[in-house]
């Protein structure tokens, strides 16, 4: 009996994105050397099950492993979205009317949320909303605070 593995899902990026996501990558990368000779040092300390800066400086060097093979893999999946001229969708920078306010949300990809820099996902709630919509259009949107209307003023 043969099993196949599902194809990987691609994980949707603005161009942004992925370069950030890239410089970090290598940022990290550079940081392993260091790492790796660290280890070394507290290898040659002598007795491992007592050699507290033996464990700190292998745990370090896991946990550096461990975000490479992440970020290689989120790299190796990542499916670049240009952003659409006439709606919204991923790239697409918006100026909204919410509860009396003027807000500027970004859409961006599956891993590039930032809502403190209004940067939102897609996948979220305001973001799915917001997908396909035009200047002009009111959604509605259910929060936990209770429902909201948006209306889409424009497009950046």
């Amino acid at each position: 009996m043969k099993f196949s593995r599902p194809l990987p899902k691609q994980i949707r990026f603005t161009q942004e994105g992925l370069d950030k996501l890239k410089k970090e990558y290598q940022e990290l990368l550079d940081k392993r050397p260091p790492a790796v000779l660290e280890l070394k040092r507290a290898r040659e300390m002598g007795d491992l099950s007592e050699n507290g800066l033996y464990k700190a400086a292998r745990m370090n060097l896991s946990s550096i492993d461990a975000n490479l093979r992440r970020m290689n893999r989120m790299i190796k999946l990542a499916d670049v979205q240009d952003a659409p001229t006439n709606s919204i969708g991923i790239g697409s920078r918006v100026v909204v009317e919410q509860n009396g306010e003027e807000i500027v949300y970004s859409l961006v990809g599956d891993f590039e949320a930032n809502p403190s820099e209004k940067k939102i996902s897609v996948l979220s709630p305001i973001g799915k909303s917001l997908s396909g919509k035009k200047a002009g259009d009111v959604i509605s949107i259910t929060t936990p605070k209770g429902e909201s209307k948006i209306k889409i003023l424009k497009l950046l």
